[in-house]
């Protein structure tokens, strides 16, 4: 057992010292000397919105009594308990934003934590950098895409948020409205707002820091007058102060994905071709990290066409730059032996050997003659097509090769096939069965169900083709920001 009178006697400066640092409770600097024990007894103040609100005493309690005091001891024990259980519930909601690996994430989590601090059931978080860099946007907590409308026809000035956003970049206050409807300065349609939405007070936090400045403001509203105690705005504000270096940091990494997802789409093809005879379809999405996922389709002498996927190893900016290099070596390949897919992918074995020597990648390479209703195609280590029409859907056979830098000399045999009319030739990168988390014997066998699904009315429209072989495999979209696995599918329909 603690001897807490001892531990007064002793580490009372430390404990004051430590509470004023926290900011959790002022129980403290009530403490009077022994005989005085009279003040640790005083009325509860009125109820406050928080985590861990004072219970409010009856009216049928008798007042306390002076002579009869429990130990000074067991208030600070029951102090320090409550200190422990502050910062313990203050370090499970970081330890659950720090979980978070994407913005819109990190936004909602700070919204359902904030209100979890301060004792609110609504709020509201709009993320605007000072520096106007990044991005602007607005979520919401138990409130409409219809509410969030009305709240935004009143006057910025007029709320707390707001003010809180137009103030000095540096502030750390939070701006309490206990009581809205009791404001006799209240901005009329604020007040409006405010009854028609079903709320009578409001606390409004800066999401700010020294070293990223303000991002914007969060504002969270109570169904009755009330306002967060003391200790829980501390506690709130030192949450919304490390959420904001998350977010921070989290806006610099959207950022250079955006950058980096850029620069990838303008090393793709703006546009894909227009060959007689064939329709052409692509769906593309870059991973989170920046991969080097490519497809390629260029018009070539005699009506023919080339196609071409590849996946070059890595990620970042150096697989991009890589995968630029690769994709303009096989368009100059193409126009001069492009009859020969062996040869293609011979000279960019040897460019890539040249040019990235610790560097492997894979490549699929299709000429296609449509009058002639002829593919002569080469892989190296890439995932074979797969033709799909209304009597067939299977993969072409390919010959088996390593990819390519893997060997001192690539080459392996080309494989001619006839599409017939109405068949559609999908080729893809491994991202997509790496993205469906299953091994890829497993993923093979759902690309082939998901394209064999394809509705016999859909067949003819290879956008369609490709848009359900992506719901099949990818249920969750293309758009997730997590995944590191690049997608591409390119659709080639003939007629």
């Amino acid at each position: 057992m603690l001897d807490i009178r001892l531990l007064v006697r002793v580490h009372v400066d430390a404990l004051i010292a430590a509470q004023n640092h926290l900011g959790v409770c002022d129980a403290i600097r009530r403490i009077t000397p022994v005989g005085k024990l009279a003040a640790m007894s005083a009325p509860h103040q009125p109820k406050v919105a928080g985590i861990d609100p004072e219970v409010p005493v009856s009216t049928h309690t008798p007042p306390p009594s002076a002579e009869v005091p429990s130990p000074a001891g067991a208030f600070l024990q029951d102090r320090l308990a409550g200190w422990v259980s502050d910062l313990t519930t203050l370090h499970e909601l970081t330890e659950r934003l720090i979980g978070t690996r994407t913005l819109d994430g990190a936004l909602n989590e700070l919204l359902h934590a904030g209100a979890a601090l301060v004792g609110a059931r609504r709020g509201l978080l709009v993320l605007e950098p000072a520096n106007g860099d990044g991005p602007a946007t607005t979520r919401a907590l138990g409130l409409g895409p219809a509410d969030l409308g009305h709240l935004e026809t009143v006057p910025r000035a007029a709320t707390a948020l707001g003010r809180v956003l137009d103030g000095p970049a540096g502030t750390a206050d939070g701006i309490a409205s206990p009581d809205l409807l009791g404001e006799r300065d209240l901005d009329p349609r604020h007040r409006a707002v405010a009854l028609r939405l079903g709320y009578a007070a409001s606390y409004a936090l800066p999401l700010a820091s020294e070293a990223a400045g303000r991002l914007g403001a969060a504002l969270w509203l109570y169904d009755e007058p009330a306002e967060p105690a003391q200790k829980h705005r501390h506690l709130a504000g030192l949450y919304a102060r490390y959420a904001t270096e998350h977010l921070a940091r989290l806006i610099e990494l959207e950022r250079a994905r955006a950058d980096l997802a850029a620069v990838t789409e303008e090393l793709l093809p703006s546009r894909l071709p227009r060959v007689p005879g064939v329709r052409l379809a692509v769906r593309h999405r870059t991973g989170s990290r920046g991969g080097g996922d490519w497809y390629d389709a260029l018009p070539l002498p005699d009506r023919a066409l080339g196609l071409a996927v590849g996946s070059v190893g890595g990620s970042g900016p150096s697989a991009v730059a890589a995968m630029g290099r690769l994709r303009a070596g096989l368009r100059a390949y193409a126009v001069m032996e492009g009859e020969d897919p062996v040869a293609v992918l011979s000279d960019l074995e040897l460019l890539l050997r040249l040019t990235e020597p610790a560097r492997t990648a894979t490549a699929l390479f299709a000429h296609c003659e449509p009058a002639a209703r002829r593919i002569v195609l080469a892989g190296a280590g890439h995932t074979p097509p797969l033709v799909l029409g209304n009597r067939r859907c299977e993969f072409v056979e390919t010959a088996l090769s390593a990819p390519l830098g893997m060997l001192t000399c690539w080459e392996a045999p080309s494989v001619e096939f006839s599409p017939a009319p109405g068949e559609t030739v999908l080729l893809c990168t491994d991202g997509l069965l790496r993205r469906t988390g299953d091994p890829m014997d497993r993923a093979f066998a759902r690309l082939h169900s998901a394209a064999a699904s394809v509705p016999r009315s859909e067949r003819g429209d290879p956008n369609a083709v490709a848009d359900h072989v992506l719901r099949a495999m990818l249920p969750d979209g293309l758009d997730r920001s997590d995944s590191a696995e690049d997608v591409v599918i390119l659709a080639a329909h003939f007629a």
